[in-house]
């Protein structure tokens, strides 16, 4: 096959359904040589940089290889931070749609009881940071016996964030005969070591780093003093113009203070770090992905789990001071095959940092001039006409996938005793509907929310008013969004 396909592998309809609704239209380097392997069963290392596909190699494999029928947990993904889980979940939640595969999230800052009961829901793949996931194990609300997959993705930044000594408390727990798939940008020595200890024979699998190449990248250095930092953003952005920016800083307090002068300038913008409540974070991110602003400021929590496919521009206006955080961060542009420009703003005392960067990336990153007053002159008549434009929001990658699911809430849950049988045998029975057209079923406590797929959600919708479930007659209505 000169043009390869997601159908060479073998996978089941609904995952091939996904797939196309996804616009995936063939793997990407890193899916290629991981897919076959993994729906093999076999260990996996992994090294691969961000941007490269690496969350659909392993999300489809995994999805094809989880049984639908058992209930507990097969598969647990462990994430470096909390933007990350939800990223992943959602991806797992978007290929394994019409095999009706349940993906929950596990992560600090978010309330223990919550994820609990969900937890106690029928739950095919967990994705979690470790701390919580280690904590759930503890108290007994994950269980983890029928668990037969671990995938633990940017492991280098796990040792980064002092995580490591959980994952391996977490991989102790966990049962022996298991497929366990490491995926990471770097192969630092605690990793290999972690993998010689509890993986089974693992294939290594190396993936070129495309995405820091310059071909792909356009990486640039401006020298500049500490002070004269702000003025030398805003001419570079002003000549720059860019479409999609994310601008990183080394510390929240900085985040902060650089947010106040570019909203105060009535730049489109908005920032994200760690200090942040979660909901405010997710909340930030949807909209950054749908274009209603931008500029992000941000610290290095946003170079992790975010899957932004036209981001044209990161500015580094605080160099970052681990190696490994350059390609992360310059990472979020140039994706999907897409070019993309990386400015590093650099002080006199930072160009020792510089030199462990060029070492780390492979090749020297050229040194430019501040932009000319001249040039600034010239580009600031479109800078303003685009400041002023309103924002073209983008669709949702979900879109086309989501188009023909209605969500159905019904009034009843497990205090009434109705499992997702009973509404499966309910649906089913209706004229022109079949199991196919079910997709994940939630049961709470009093109340419960069916997926409805293939556009026959008003039709369900409309005979599920007048039939009962296990004998009892529920009220019925679209859940809200």
């Amino acid at each position: 096959m000169s043009k390869r396909s997601f159908e060479a592998y073998d996978l089941c309809e609904q995952i091939l359904k996904a797939l196309s609704s996804l616009n995936y239209e063939e793997p990407t380097e890193v899916q290629a040589k991981v897919i076959p392997y993994a729906l093999q069963m076999k260990d996996l290392i992994v090294k691969s940089q961000t941007g490269s596909g690496k969350t659909a190699a392993f999300a489809i494999p995994i999805c094809e290889l989880v049984e639908w029928e058992e209930n507990k947990p097969q598969a647990l993904i462990l994430t470096p931070t909390r933007e990350l889980a939800a990223q992943v979940k959602e991806d797992i939640s978007n290929i394994g749609r019409f095999k009706r595969i349940k993906a929950t999230a596990v992560y600090g800052k978010q309330p223990f009881a919550k994820q609990k009961i969900e937890l106690k829901q029928k739950s095919h793949v967990v994705v979690g940071t470790p701390g919580r996931v280690l904590d759930h194990i503890e108290k007994g609300t994950l269980v983890i016996e029928r668990l037969k997959y671990l995938i633990i993705d940017e492991a280098d930044e796990m040792l980064n964030m002092g995580f490591i000594d959980q994952v391996e408390a977490i991989i102790e727990r966990l049962p022996s005969e298991r497929v366990t798939l490491l995926f990471s940008a770097t192969l630092p020595e605690d990793i290999k070591q972690l993998s010689d200890q509890y993986m089974n024979e693992p294939k290594n699998i190396e993936v070129e780093a495309s995405s820091i190449t310059a071909n792909k990248i356009e990486h640039a250095l401006i020298e500049v003093d500490e002070r004269d930092k702000f003025t030398l953003l805003k001419d570079v952005t002003i000549v720059e113009n860019p479409d999609s920016c994310i601008i990183f800083c080394r510390t929240q307090e900085r985040v902060d203070e650089l947010f106040e002068k570019l909203d105060d300038l009535h730049y489109p913008v908005d920032k994200l770090h760690g200090g942040m409540i979660q909901e405010d974070r997710f909340d930030v991110m949807d909209e950054f992905k749908r274009g209603e602003f931008r500029y992000l400021v941000a610290t290095d929590v946003a170079a992790r789990g975010i899957d932004v496919e036209d981001i044209t521009h990161v500015i580094n206006y605080d160099l970052p001071l681990e190696k490994e955080s350059y390609v992360h961060r310059t990472g979020r542009t140039g994706r999907a095959g897409k070019e993309g420009k990386a400015l590093t703003f650099v002080t006199s005392y930072e160009q020792k940092f510089v030199e462990g960067i060029e070492e780390y990336i492979g090749f020297e990153l050229p040194q430019i001039d501040a932009p000319s007053k001249a040039k600034i002159a010239s580009a600031k008549s479109a800078f303003e006409n685009k400041l002023n434009e309103e924002p073209e929001i983008k669709e949702d990658k979900n879109t086309v996938l989501n188009q023909d699911i209605m969500k159905l809430y019904f009034n009843g849950g497990k205090k009434k005793k109705i499992r997702a049988v009973d509404f499966v045998g309910t649906i089913a029975k209706i004229a022109g509907v079949s199991a196919a057209d079910i997709g994940i079923i939630t049961i709470q406590e009093n109340h419960s929310y069916v997926d409805i797929l293939n556009g026959k959600g008003s039709l369900v919708l409309h005979e599920m008013k007048k039939t009962t479930v296990k004998g009892k007659k529920l009220k019925v209505h679209e859940a809200k969004k």
